[in-house]
């Protein structure tokens, strides 16, 4: 099907839309409940988009995107829309909306279905 929402938490302020820059916390984990943690190497090649926070001995990525240009996988850029700031949503995404056939090796394995939690931190409309 795509995606599935698990829970939502509704935020307030402006919704995100197409063309709108996102801050969101993405927690990953695999369908049978293992998390997926952050990568180092994958942090480092994206330091533009990524960064890692720590909360209470949890690694969170913390990740920037503008909406529309693909940044984060099809999965998470379809579940950020329509959130605002203080938004939380869990949703679980099909491996073609995230990883598909090629998977992560060592980390997600090839057609896996992802459960992801999503923090939305603040909204910015489009110019």
């Amino acid at each position: 099907p795509g995606l599935t929402l698990l829970n939502e938490i509704e935020g307030s302020g402006v919704p995100a839309e197409k063309g709108a820059t996102v801050r969101y916390v993405c927690r990953v984990f695999l369908n049978r409940g293992e998390e997926v943690t952050p990568d180092s190497a994958v942090i480092d090649r994206a330091w533009e988009h990524l960064e890692i926070t720590t909360i209470d001995n949890t690694e969170f990525v913390v990740h920037t995107a503008r909406l529309g240009r693909r940044q984060p996988i099809a999965g998470i850029e379809k579940s950020l829309y329509g959130m605002r700031r203080g938004g939380y949503r869990e949703v679980l995404v099909s491996p073609h909306l995230a990883y598909g056939e090629s998977g992560v090796p060592g980390r997600i394995p090839r057609n896996a279905l992802l459960r992801l939690q999503l923090w939305v931190e603040d909204v910015v409309a489009p110019d």
